[in-house]
């Protein structure tokens, strides 16, 4: 008896890989499983076993295997299916929406997002419902859920810290400001790197924008107070280190050019806490008094609004051949 061996060509295997991502976003079942098992079988898995896990009979692989011998991928077609596939009941998507929060690692796939393709297979899996990947954002928006890019969160971040200045310190913070007239301020640094920085941009597709960069490891550094109220804000940029002596003589400035009384709150940063700093606000504690929020905390600091807006109109994607262009055009924004 002689045994017969029959491979795929790498090209023929990419197509039909590409045939089952079809299958799924069409919800087309019979390609789905056609191309499942035809590609179970390139990889080298015995009839049997694939028949038995499509649930179809041996027969009906080989005649599927000799089909895609004699016509090629063009032997599968995809059927675009009108309409809304069967819904889910109340108690089903209620359930989708707990594992849709759990995120795709506590559902056992190896990501960190979910796509409309993903949660078809989701979908598919826990209740046996394939949908058509077009309706599965809309079911998605229906359930309360939008297409959003995530953001960090600090495994230190202190949330029992957050709340307790959320709900008393600030509040507090406000009536002081409210009985002395003061100005309540937001501080921060910033740093503007010669070397530029990279955003989106629109482009020719298959055609990356490249920017030009220098490559020197200089920067133009800020310091900014921004105020609460008016939107007010002060500034002063060095080349030099931020260190103590540098917020110091930023300070005076600001004092210097108010007659208010000042209610700075900024970060933790060490020269924040440093020992000239805390000796120069009590020298000037008629005036001045800062405060610190919650480590790990920028979002509760509205000037972080303002360096990345001035980051995506004077830096990114533009080159600065020399540190004075790079200097002017953040003094400009």
């Amino acid at each position: 008896m002689v045994t017969v061996r029959i491979g795929l060509s790498k090209d023929t295997v990419k197509a039909l890989a590409e045939m089952l991502r079809q299958g799924y976003k069409a919800g087309d079942v019979r390609l789905i499983r056609r191309s499942s098992a035809l590609l179970a079988f390139s990889y080298g898995e015995s009839p049997a076993v694939v028949a038995e896990r499509q649930g179809v009979a041996v027969s009906s692989l080989y005649n599927w295997l000799k089909a895609l011998l004699m016509e090629g991928v063009g032997s599968l077609r995809v059927e675009w299916k009108g309409g809304r596939p069967s819904k889910l009941t109340a108690t089903q998507k209620a359930r989708l929406v707990e594992l849709l929060k759990a995120g795709p690692e506590q559902a056992g796939f190896a990501s960190g997002c979910w796509n409309s393709l993903l949660i078809q297979l989701l979908i598919k899996r826990e209740f046996g419902v394939l949908y058509n990947v077009h309706y599965v954002a809309e079911l998605l928006g229906n359930l309360g859920f939008s297409f959003q890019k995530a953001r960090f969160l600090a495994e230190h971040q202190d949330e029992g810290a957050r709340l307790e200045w959320l709900s008393k310190t600030w509040p507090a913070l406000l009536e002081r400001a409210k009985s002395l007239g003061a100005l309540i301020l937001f501080g921060d640094e910033a740093s503007f790197a010669q070397w530029g920085s990279l955003g989106y941009t629109w482009a020719p597709v298959g055609q990356q924008p490249l920017v030009k960069t220098v490559g020197k490891r200089k920067a133009y550094k800020v310091f900014g107070l921004i105020e609460f109220f008016s939107g007010r804000f002060f500034h002063e940029g060095l080349e030099g280190k931020l260190n103590a002596d540098s917020y110091i003589a930023f300070l005076s400035q600001v004092l210097a050019q108010t007659q208010e009384p000042l209610l700075v709150i900024q970060d933790n940063a060490p020269y924040h806490r440093a020992a000239k700093v805390k000796h120069f606000v009590e020298e000037h504690a008629a005036r001045l008094s800062l405060y610190h929020l919650p480590s790990y905390s920028p979002d509760y600091n509205p000037i972080e609004f303002l360096w990345r807006a001035v980051k995506r109109r004077a830096t990114h994607n533009r080159y600065f051949p020399a540190f004075e262009r790079l200097v002017g055009t953040c003094q400009q924004e």
